[in-house]
């Protein structure tokens, strides 16, 4: 059984698919399975193995999910006597705890615009573990020369090519093409797709400009509250290179938890929809 859950993970990590790894770390007593018992539990409910099943069961089922989401390990422990285990009849007389794992792969970076900042930014998100992708509509720039280490380069009018691809939920998007134009409608392209992160490069008045303008076309306010504008974290970063790292740094801090989009978001700009003529 164990064979078969193994073989899932390296399916879902060469697909890309988030999950949580479920396994009896230790048991005492009577218990319905061994020490090693592993189930695999995906975002949409399916679950690969199992720990014996039971409510126990279904309980770890739930905590993985919440692991799946939060991205935060557990260890949970289980008395196979109480009423906890009676509700099912599963009455062993024992104890396990159990460890549940997020497992994630590695995290997808699409760099929007092959300048110099998506340059360097390219490079070191490689070094670090990102599966970089680049996108930009300039081959002189987006080739295998500048970006030997990209899984992807897309040639191709930016807008329209986010509009047919498929970009992963947990994914990570940075906007940094050469002008003003190009990033508003990336980020129009970009901003109604769930992402784990979402940054857009520029002053904060070159930023307020933009969210203006999207939202005099109709674009919800509330989806540009999840963008991490201006990009990066404030380093005092003045050349491509210092840039790169800024928005690095920001990047590895979302992928650590160490804070959610919004309170980026919060920190960076405190920018408000501009008001109907009604509402004035």
């Amino acid at each position: 059984m164990n064979r078969e859950v193994f073989a899932a993970v390296a399916d879902a990590l060469d697909r890309g698919e988030p999950a949580a790894l479920v396994t009896i770390v230790s048991a005492t007593g009577s218990t319905p399975q061994r020490i090693g018992a592993k189930m695999l539990v995906f975002a949409d409910g399916r679950m690969i193995g199992t720990i014996g099943g039971g409510c126990y069961e279904n309980d770890a089922f739930w905590k993985a999910r919440e692991a799946i989401t939060d991205r935060k390990p557990r260890l949970v422990h289980y008395e196979l006597s109480d009423d906890f285990a009676q509700e099912t009849g599963l009455i062993c007389g024992g104890q396990m705890d159990v460890y549940i794992e997020p497992i994630e792969p590695s995290p997808e970076l699409y760099v929007v615009g092959a300048g110099h900042v998506g340059f360097h930014l390219a490079r070191l998100a490689h070094d670090v573990g990102f599966r970089v992708h680049v996108i930009d509509d300039r081959e002189k720039f987006a080739n295998s020369e500048r970006f030997p280490n990209a899984v992807e380069i897309v040639v191709d009018d930016i807008p329209s090519w986010i509009a047919r691809a498929t970009i992963p939920a947990h994914a990570y998007a940075v906007i940094v093409t050469r002008g003003h134009t190009n990033d508003l409608e990336a980020l129009r392209a970009l901003a109604p797709r769930e992402l784990r992160y979402l940054g857009l490069i520029g002053s904060r008045a070159k930023v307020a400009r933009i969210y203006d303008a999207l939202v005099a076309d109709q674009t919800p306010a509330n989806l540009l509250t999840r963008v991490h504008a201006p990009i990066g974290l404030d380093i005092g970063a003045v050349t491509p290179q210092e840039i790169a790292v800024s928005i690095l740094a920001e990047l590895i801090a979302v992928k650590h938890g160490k804070f959610t989009t919004r309170e980026t978001a919060d920190l960076s700009m405190k920018w408000q929809p501009p008001k109907l003529a009604a509402d004035r």
